[in-house]
């Protein structure tokens, strides 16, 4: 399993002091300018993980990216879209490298705020092509965006954020215009078929944004009935496809958003075992524990060292 790379240790990789609102239930943005942040960079490269934000960059300079699966030559000019879903890492090439990047978490963004929905957009889902090369004009036009985007972070205005939600709107519409067409394989077969349908589910119930949320479909049994599916199926479908059973698919993206909410919030024990389906404290604590060998009290203050 990759590990998790989180707003945290993306700030104390950057040896910056970690904002306020990290965790909080009013989302999190940040903008940053590639030249500086390499500077802050011992090699100016990006660990091969899953992050627990989203982040859009447009990129100047000739990279090798890894995203899922791929590998992609930047040659000049590009955009990256990177989602909690996926692991991902670009090397540069060169010493010559520019653009801005920006980081913000769902709740920045969530659909009561920008009508968007980040995990229903074909850049952000399994399988997709994120990483785009892009021409000269629409680099420069992506890089005055950035540069709004910069502009309103840093100034007084009280609706700051708003237009920025606009801006980062943009963005992303922007990315879906020059997505790349995917061909589809209309005899997708059923296997595969019920393997997006299930991640789907899952996928759907995070990330938990406050202790009241919870998560519905829990248990294997949960997962077929809603598929309309035998549960053996499921989990023999899932084992084809995943190399996984779907309990253990299950239990690895609880125990992931479990370390989420350990790391980039405040709240509970309860409170998280609560939001994750526990319906008992001391079953949160068994679970975390036999995943991390550490009991979640203890993981949390080993992040604070």
């Amino acid at each position: 399993m990759e590990s998790l790379f989180t707003l945290r240790d993306f700030y104390g990789k950057l040896s910056l002091p970690i904002p306020e609102n990290i965790g909080k239930d009013i989302g999190h943005f940040n903008v940053f300018n590639i030249s500086e942040y390499r500077a802050r960079l011992s090699k100016g490269e990006m660990r091969y993980d899953r992050r627990s934000y989203y982040k859009i960059s447009l990129i100047h300079g000739k990279n090798r990216a890894e995203y899922a699966d791929k590998t992609i030559d930047i040659a000049d000019k590009a955009l990256l879209f990177a989602s909690p879903k996926i692991p991902y890492h670009y090397v540069p090439q060169d010493e010559e490298q520019s653009g801005y990047f920006c980081v913000f978490t769902e709740s920045f963004l969530s659909k009561d705020k920008s009508g968007i929905i980040l995990e229903k957009l074909p850049l952000f889902q399994p399988g997709g092509f994120p990483i785009l090369n892009i021409s000269d004009d629409e680099y420069e036009e992506v890089e005055q965006l950035f540069k709004k985007i910069e502009r309103e972070l840093s100034s007084d205005y009280a609706f700051k954020f708003d237009l920025i939600r606009a801006y980062v709107t943009e963005l992303l519409h922007l990315g879906q215009k020059l997505h790349p067409i995917q061909s589809q394989e209309n005899n997708k077969n059923a296997s595969i078929r019920i393997t997006d349908l299930f991640v789907e589910l899952l996928e759907r119930q995070f990330p938990i944004n406050t202790p009241s949320q919870g998560i519905l479909l829990k248990t294997a049994n949960d997962f077929s009935e809603r598929l309309a599916v035998h549960a053996n199926h499921l989990n023999k479908v899932l084992k084809e496809t995943t190399g996984n059973t779907t309990t253990a698919i299950i239990h690895s993206r609880i125990f992931e958003e479990a370390k989420i909410l350990l790391n980039n919030t405040d709240w509970g024990i309860s409170e998280i075992a609560f939001s994750l389906g526990f319906e008992e404290v001391a079953h949160f604590s068994n679970f975390f524990k036999k995943h991390a060998q550490l009991s979640p009290l203890k993981f949390r203050s080993a992040l604070k060292v």
